[in-house]
Parts: structure tokens; C-alpha cells; sequence
């Protein structure tokens, strides 16, 4: 959603906003941290299934190595002038052993289907814990619309 200068949402408009594009949107920015390496981000589709944000990426991917070793990942919608941030810790399933309704949830919103590709690759999913979003300045102030898993309103 676009608004204007003037228009400070509520908390209950950002989470419907929120929801809405989480519903709509495609890609996220993935963010990882390694221990020697330091941070990592990349963009990934992604499904939200009203609860958990699921993505795929190949097995052997940096993205995949740092989250066995550190699971906590910041993920973020790709617009800087409406901002959903979300934090979470992500749990791997690699193709063979995630839950059928999340595969095939994908595999429909993208036409692409990881279960049949040669190269292993792992599912990733992410209940959000903190949920940030504002646009502009104004919109600073409350900007946390989930806390502790539990959506403020």
C-alpha cells in the first residue's frame, strides 16, 4: 500500500497492509550472518501460508550453511518506501522431507517445483517472532506490528 506524507496508519491497518502483501508478493530479501564470514543476504521467492513464511534454495548454498549454524534470519519485502521487516528463526527441510501442502503451495504460486529437480535442495521455513513495518519517518514510532509471535493491534 501507498500513503501518503500526511497518513500515519494505526497498528491494525499495518497488519492488514502487512498480510495483504505477504499474500501478494513474490520475492523477499534473506538475511544470514556466519560466525567468520559475516552477514549474508539474498533475494528468494517466497510463500506465506497465513502463518510461516516458506522459500527453497539449493543445499549447498551459503544461505542454507549459515542457518544450520545460526538459525536466526532477518527477512524483508522489497519496497523502501513500505517496509515489512520480519525476524525469525528458520528451519531447514530438504526436499524429500517437506510437508507435501508446503511443496505443492509453492510449486503452484511459481510453476517451479524443487522436488524435481536434480540438485538437492532445502525448503526453509520462517514463523516470524518480530514483525516491523512503517513507511517514511511518520510511521517510525509503532512500527512493530508483532511482538513474541503475537500480533499487536
Amino acid at each position: 500500500m501507498r500513503v501518503t506524507e500526511s497518513i500515519r496508519r494505526a497498528a491494525a491497518e499495518r497488519r492488514h497492509d502487512t498480510l495483504e502483501r505477504l499474500g501478494a508478493e513474490r520475492d523477499m530479501w534473506v538475511s544470514t550472518a556466519h560466525p567468520e564470514h559475516g552477514p549474508h543476504q539474498v533475494p528468494l521467492w517466497f510463500r506465506w501460508d497465513g502463518q510461516a513464511v516458506w522459500m527453497c534454495t539449493g543445499a549447498g548454498s551459503a544461505t542454507v550453511r549459515n542457518l544450520r549454524g545460526e538459525p536466526r534470519v532477518r527477512l524483508a519485502l522489497p519496497d523502501t518506501s513500505d517496509v515489512v521487516l520480519l525476524e525469525g528463526e528458520a528451519e531447514c527441510h530438504p526436499a524429500p522431507e517437506v510437508p507435501r501442502e508446503a511443496a505443492d503451495a509453492f510449486a503452484g504460486k511459481f510453476g517451479w517445483d524443487p522436488r524435481t529437480e536434480q540438485a538437492p535442495y532445502v525448503y526453509l521455513r520462517v514463523v516470524p517472532r518480530t514483525v516491523r513495518a512503517w513507511c517514511g519517518t511518520r510511521e517510525l514510532r509503532g512500527r512493530v506490528v508483532m511482538r513474541e509471535g503475537v500480533w499487536l493491534d
